[in-house]
């Protein structure tokens, strides 16, 4: 790189000193070059510009092709796990436990050829409630707590076949005062996540060198990356 051609670029060269020799600042201007600056880039972003038929690790492999080198790469989601095995039921029979008094068995309507039986702690479960029901090996997010596995289990020697769930226990909300109750017209059997908008991204930090002020906004990238699956896919 010649220092006329270095300083007949866009690029800011105020930064170095004047009083520099020549050679002094051809070093600086190559090593300001060479300095990384991170982006984030939504993959979501992406798509609003182009049609993305691949995943989001594929994408990431493709970044990195063009010299948009990928250094970290995060799935994020409104409500963490996005409530997968969670359906909605209603709860067709509620009895006191034979041996807790703080404990109800029900069994629940979830859509299958069975009802599920399922030992609650809820105070204000009742027969004849729409509720959303955690199935067996689903895995929760609770808000402020670890994640959970849902396992077939004996609860005070009475079996157990999921979880009725309250807003706290599904990453919904904090409240734990007991089972959510939907309105009594929902459809029994659908996943919890048609009832709420779920929304799902992968956030890309990118290593921006100053060469590529292109690439500063998703549509930049975008064109890039159009550009190279056109070519290569």
């Amino acid at each position: 790189i010649s220092l006329m051609a270095a300083e007949t670029t866009n690029y800011r060269t105020s930064f170095v000193p004047k009083s520099f020799l020549p050679s002094d600042r051809v070093f600086w201007l190559i090593f300001a070059l060479q300095v990384k600056k991170d982006m984030k880039c939504s993959l979501n972003g992406l798509k609003k510009y182009i049609e993305l038929s691949v995943n989001a690790d594929q994408v990431a492999q493709m970044l990195t092709a063009i010299g948009l080198e990928v250094e970290g790469q995060e799935n994020i989601q409104n409500i963490k796990g996005g409530l997968k095995g969670v359906v909605t039921g209603q709860v067709v029979t509620c009895t006191k436990h034979p041996d807790a008094d703080k404990l109800s068995v029900t069994t629940v309507d979830i859509g299958l050829d069975e009802h599920q039986q399922i030992v609650c702690g809820a105070p204000n479960v009742a027969a004849g409630q729409k509720v959303l029901v955690a199935t067996v090996g689903t895995t929760l997010y609770p808000s402020g707590g670890e994640p959970l596995t849902i396992k077939k289990a004996k609860i005070r020697g009475v079996e157990s076949n999921g979880m009725i769930c309250a807003a706290d226990e599904l990453g919904l909300g904090d409240d734990h005062s007991g089972t959510m109750v939907l309105p009594a017209d929902t459809a029994v059997g659908l996943p919890a996540s048609t009832l709420y908008e779920i929304y799902e991204d992968t956030l890309y930090e990118i290593a921006l060198t100053p060469n590529r002020s292109d690439a500063t906004c998703h549509l930049g990238v975008a064109r890039d990356l159009y550009a190279y699956i056109r070519a290569n896919v």
